[in-house]
């Protein structure tokens, strides 16, 4: 189990934003008392769920990128 300060670490996030996802429910967290713990499980998803979303963040920049430089050629191709 992590606390949210060890969450917030891990993931390179702030606390306060830990506990945003928390209520969303993008992160799934038990409370104990006044306090929420991550199961190691949960942590492992939420970090997959974060670097999915930078995977396809960088995707997208390539693409537009490509387009930008080699939108002309790939019309070209497009038409061969």
């Amino acid at each position: 189990m992590y606390s949210t300060i060890e969450v917030a670490k891990i993931l390179r996030l702030s606390r306060i934003e830990v506990f945003r996802k928390i209520k969303k429910g993008k992160i799934k967290a038990e409370k104990v008392g006044r306090n929420y713990v991550i199961a190691h499980d949960d942590l492992m998803e939420a970090l997959g769920q974060i670097v999915g979303l930078v995977k396809k963040e960088r995707i997208e920049d390539a693409v537009k990128k490509a387009i930008k430089e080699y939108g002309q050629t790939f019309k070209k191709l497009g038409k061969e």
